[in-house]
This record gives structure tokens, C-alpha cells and sequence, in this order.
């Protein structure tokens, strides 16, 4: 899965500070730390006493901002930061955060991580009501929302827009006299709380940025909880206390960077329990296990230790190659794929190869790297994969819009294998995936969204719900009608018509993530 032409994506990535001299080089080194997030726009907002200056664009953050001056014009010591992907319909720069807004009593600027589940119906609200939006993302919701409120501060103004809005959401503010961090109920994405040795605060997705620019971990945001950072410090406020952890486990399976810790999990460590729970589950007999590069490297190595084979570099990553989806026929996909990985001849040349993936989105990619390695040589190639099936959309910010993309939606496991050509197919367990990251929150799951997995979603989906509950075949109908029972999610209105058999439902999302 880690050939960029069936990458998962998850939308961006957040890193600010607040109290240091030099904050806009600051935040470009976390940015550059989180780039794996986020390929595709980059934006910088600085505050210097009060005045909030701007810069984004499309591109890598290195292309945003190769012009040295356009770091040396954001002046002051606090700023926010933003790199994102990009989603159908909103590659342009209007999407590319932080947004700057500029009122008579003060300019804002605003960052998201996450997608919203009702910005539809608020959108539509918004507009009914005269509001004039920017830009097709989420993320402008939530200010239309504060400017809207009739709260008298603005502390209460945000709280009441972060009630109105749900779904997952991470997000980041710059007032002229304060940074703020908010995160979703649930906390579907990660948000931690660094300070550094001058005393500055940092606020970043993952604590990888916070070791790049010398922070020292303050503590991660719960959900429901805001944190607000102004020259006295930092102070932690709830605007909810109905919440229930259950962040996105693609984040330990995929989207993390394996020196970030999550809640205080190593994701390196994680992956790597994962792969030796794989191997305890799934083993085969084989002369050696190698990983794809780079996400599943953690969990061959726990595969490789486990199983006592050797864990060997049989397929290589060309990291200087531009991303295969732009290429305009699926022959110029297939040489893309081909330049991008290459099995090492000399390593799998008639050996028996386990390979570890993270994860089958669409299995183009699987089918592709069974057949380099048959290529190569290998005499065998058996497929693991340390996750559970792919069979659900998320809703949460992740871009699985489809079920239909999902192979396992349509497909059993022996039909995958059959498709991708492997002489064997395994996946990790439900059980194994939670088992092994241990967060051990008193919450289903231990803490973790799995819906991706079984279609247990931890809130209502408001305007995906119908199209989704309706495309759904019976046996999936029944089963997600009892995971919503139990919840409290839905009403058992929302159940009475007859479900519909439509094996591989498609459910379109608006364009709208952040």
C-alpha cells in the first residue's frame, strides 16, 4: 500500500508556536516534519504583535516557500501552520490553509485536520442565511459559525461552533493575543502540546515535530478539551465532557511517522507488535520476510523476529519519483509504479518471499509487487498484511470515500489472493491490530476507530448517513443497525425501509476536507 497510485491519504497536518524569536522558520522545520501528511499545498501564518501575515500555495512546503524571503516577511514570534492533501474538487490555492480572516475587531487565521460530517447541512444553512464562502473546504465553517454566534466572548463563541460542528476535527487558531488547539469528541486525530527550552509552546499532529524543533512533550489534547496559549502560558478548557476516545488506528498503521508516539504508544513499537502478531496469526514457511517500503518496514522487522526468518531488503523505493497518479494512461501508471519500486534481483532470486504491507486499498498495487518479485525471480510469494480487511468509507478525514475502491468491500480473502496473484494471503485480526497497539482506554475498542475494518462508525453520519445506510446489503444493515443501538447513534427510524442488497455500496462524500 505504500506505492503512492492506492496511497491512502490523510488531509493535513497542524504544527504552532507560540514565544519564539524566530517562529515562522520554526513552524517551516515542524511542517517539514510532517510533510508525510500532507503533499500537496503549504501555508504559514505569523503574528508579530498582534498583525497577522500570510503566506500559501500549491506543492511541497520546500516548493511554498524556496524563496527565502517569503519566510523572512512572516515576522513575530508566534505563528500556525498547515500542509495538507488535496481532495477531488478543491486542489486549488483557495483551499490551502491557514485561512486569514480580517474583521474590524481582529483578524484570525485557522488550520483543520479532519472532515466534517454535517458541513453540508451547516454549509447549506450558512448560505441560506447570507453567508459567502471562499473556498470549498470544511474548514471555513467553523469561522462563518463563531461570527454567527451571539456568545459575548469569544472563548464562548468557539465553544458554541464546536458543539455545532461534528465529525473529526484537530484545529488550530490564531487570534491576535492567543493560539489555540481544539479537538473533535472523539479525537480522531492526534494533537499534542510541546514546550521548548525558552519557554515557547508548540502545538503539532505528532510529536515527531516536536523532537525536530527540540520541544519537549507538554502532554497530549484529550478530546472534547481546547487548549489556549498567550504570553501567560497555557491553560486547558473542555467545551464537552461527552466524549469518547477513538482515534483513527490508520494513524498507528500508517500515517504516523514511526518516531511519533500517540497517547504515549511508539509507532515504530506498535507496528512491529503488529507484524509479530501477524506472524503468530498467519505464518507460512518461507526463506526470508521483506517489507514495503516505507510504512511496512516496522512490521517485517516484528514478522522477521517472530517467525526467526531473516527480515531482508528485497524491494527498494525510489523516493525522487514524481507521484504516479498524474500520469494520464494507465501504461504511464504501470512505469510509474515500475520506477517507484523495484525488487532487488540478487535478494529474492529463487527464494521463498514473505512480503509485509500494511495494508490492500484496491489491490493494483499487491498484484503489481507479486508480480516484480516473480520477476525478480522469486519461487514464492506469499502476501501478509499487517491490518485487518478495508471495507468501509471513512468519514473522518481520511480519503476511503468509496466502498467501492475497497477490494475486501466485494472480494473475499482467497479472492484477493486469487487477483493479486500471491501464492498465499493474510491479514491481521481485529483482535491482533487493537491487542497490539494497547491503548487500553476504558472504550470500545481500546480507545480506536476501527470502522474502516467493521463498519462500527463512533458517531451518527449525518449527511453520508442515509446514502450510506441505504446502500448497504442486508447482512452489513443488520450488523451496523446493532453497533448503532448500542451506541445510541442512530434512531430506529433511520432502519424502517427495506435495505437494499447492493453488495459494494458507493458513497460520495462533498469535497469538502480540510
Amino acid at each position: 500500500m505504500s506505492v503512492e497510485l492506492e496511497d491512502i491519504h490523510e488531509e493535513c497536518g497542524l504544527f504552532g508556536v507560540w514565544g519564539h524569536p524566530d517562529a515562522s522558520r520554526l513552524t517551516y522545520f515542524g511542517l517539514h516534519a510532517l510533510q508525510h501528511r500532507g503533499q500537496e499545498g503549504a501555508g504559514i501564518v505569523s503574528n508579530e504583535n498582534g498583525k497577522l501575515t500570510g503566506h500559501r500555495g500549491l506543492g511541497l512546503l520546500t516548493k511554498v516557500f524556496s524563496d527565502e524571503r517569503e519566510i523572512a516577511r512572516l515576522r513575530g514570534d508566534r505563528a500556525i501552520g498547515h500542509v495538507r492533501y488535496a481532495t477531488s474538487g478543491s486542489t486549488g490555492v483557495d483551499n490551502i490553509q491557514p485561512f486569514l480572516f480580517r474583521f474590524h475587531d481582529g483578524d484570525i487565521a485557522l488550520c483543520h485536520n479532519g472532515n466534517l460530517t454535517n458541513c453540508v447541512s451547516l454549509r447549506t444553512a450558512l448560505e441560506d442565511e447570507g453567508a459567502i464562502f471562499h473556498s470549498n473546504s470544511d474548514t471555513e465553517v467553523l469561522m462563518h459559525l463563531i461570527r454567527r454566534s451571539d456568545k459575548p466572548t469569544f472563548m464562548e463563541k468557539l465553544k458554541s461552533a464546536l458543539m455545532a460542528v461534528h465529525g473529526g476535527f484537530a484545529y488550530l487558531l490564531m487570534t491576535e493575543h492567543a493560539m489555540i488547539g481544539a479537538l473533535d469528541p472523539n479525537g480522531f486525530r492526534p494533537l499534542s502540546l510541546g514546550r521548548m527550552t525558552n519557554g515557547a509552546y508548540v502545538l503539532a499532529s505528532e510529536t515527531c515535530a516536536l523532537d525536530t524543533v527540540g520541544a519537549e512533550l507538554v502532554r497530549n489534547i484529550r478530546p472534547g478539551e481546547i487548549v489556549v496559549i498567550d504570553d501567560d502560558g497555557y491553560r486547558i478548557t473542555r467545551y464537552t465532557d461527552d466524549t469518547q476516545l477513538a482515534i483513527c488506528s490508520m494513524e498507528f498503521i500508517y500515517f504516523a511517522r514511526p518516531d511519533s508516539n500517540i497517547y504515549g504508544i511508539n509507532v515504530h513499537s506498535a507496528r512491529k507488535r503488529m507484524g509479530a502478531r501477524l506472524a503468530h496469526e498467519q505464518p507460512v514457511e518461507a526463506d526470508m520476510v521483506i517489507g514495503v517500503p516505507n510504512s511496512s518496514l516496522s512490521a517485517a522487522s516484528g514478522y522477521a523476529e517472530a517467525s526467526g526468518l531473516p527480515n531482508e531488503m528485497g524491494l527498494i523505493k525510489n523516493q525522487y519519483v514524481a507521484r504516479t497518479f498524474i500520469q494520464p494512461t494507465q501504461e504511464l501508471r504501470e512505469q510509474g509504479v515500475r520506477m517507484k519500486l523495484s525488487a532487488v534481483r540478487g535478494v529474492v532470486k529463487g527464494k521463498r518471499i514473505i512480503v509485509i504491507d500494511d495494508s490492500i486499498v484496491r489491490g493494483t498495487t499487491s498484484k503489481r509487487i507479486v508480480r516484480l518479485l516473480r520477476e525478480a525471480g522469486a519461487s514464492e510469494v506469499h502476501m501478509r498484511i499487517s491490518s485487518p480487511p478495508l471495507r468501509y468509507p471513512c468519514f473522518y478525514g481520511i480519503d476511503i470515500s468509496t466502498t467501492r475502491e475497497l477490494i475486501a468491500a466485494t472480494k473475499s480473502a482467497e479472492e484477493i489472493r486469487e487477483y493479486i496473484g500471491a501464492d498465499s494471503l493474510g491479514f491481521l485480526s481485529l483482535d491482533g491490530l487493537i491487542d497490539s497497539i494497547g491503548l487500553h482506554e476504558n472504550a470500545p475498542y481500546g480507545g480506536l476507530c476501527v470502522a474502516y475494518f467493521n463498519g462500527d462508525y463512533p458517531t451518527a453520519l449525518d449527511d453520508y448517513e442515509q446514502e450510506f445506510l441505504a446502500s448497504l446489503g442486508k447482512p452489513d444493515r443488520a450488523r451496523l443497525m446493532t453497533y448503532a443501538r448500542e451506541r445510541s447513534i442512530y434512531h430506529d427510524n433511520e432502519f424502517a425501509s427495506d435495505p437494499t442488497t447492493t453488495p459494494a455500496p458507493t458513497v460520495t462524500p462533498s469535497p469538502a476536507h480540510a
